[in-house]
């Protein structure tokens, strides 16, 4: 699986461990930056640029998936979900990590740095690529229902207060 990463300073130590863990259980990564430490730089194009990544992968066929993570987690999963075709979850714990991808087939997990330690974040990380979407109805219709929204700024038998 393609892997794309996006962090900024906060993350920085992490994205190298990380990259490091996901290329040794086999998956080919793509690191979005930055290059080095600028305790002033901002996380929004580096987390949009990976959640690009992997909308144009998998819309290409490839399987792939995100990681974003600063400080909190917080506004680098807000970013990744500006992209179009992005459904980025903020995982804390492992029940979090799973259900992001069983119930709303995430493809970006966003994850706070200064939240963790890095044995966990990888845990959070491991429980996320490893969990498939569930493919129950339910949770594939409330998916669609987001994406129609999203296009449209309706759902179809569904009142939207606007």
């Amino acid at each position: 699986m393609r892997i794309h990463i996006g962090t900024d300073h906060a993350g920085l130590d992490f994205s190298k461990q990380i990259q490091k863990h996901l290329t040794a259980a086999g998956h080919e990564v793509i690191d979005h930056g930055p290059e080095s430490y600028d305790p002033i730089d901002d996380y929004p194009s580096f987390c949009i640029n990976a959640a690009h990544g992997v909308v144009e992968d998998q819309r290409a066929g490839v399987e792939a998936l995100g990681v974003v993570f600063g400080g909190s987690g917080n506004g680098e999963q807000i970013a990744a979900n500006k992209v179009d075709g992005v459904r980025a979850a903020l995982a804390w714990n492992e029940a979090t990590a799973k259900l992001a991808r069983q119930h709303n087939d995430a493809n970006v997990v966003a994850i706070g740095a200064r939240q963790h330690t890095v044995e966990e974040a990888l845990a959070l990380i491991d429980f996320f690529v490893n969990e498939p979407f569930s493919l129950e109805e339910r949770h594939a219709r409330r998916i669609a229902q987001l994406a129609e929204y999203e296009t449209t700024g309706a759902i179809a038998g569904h009142h939207i207060d606007a």
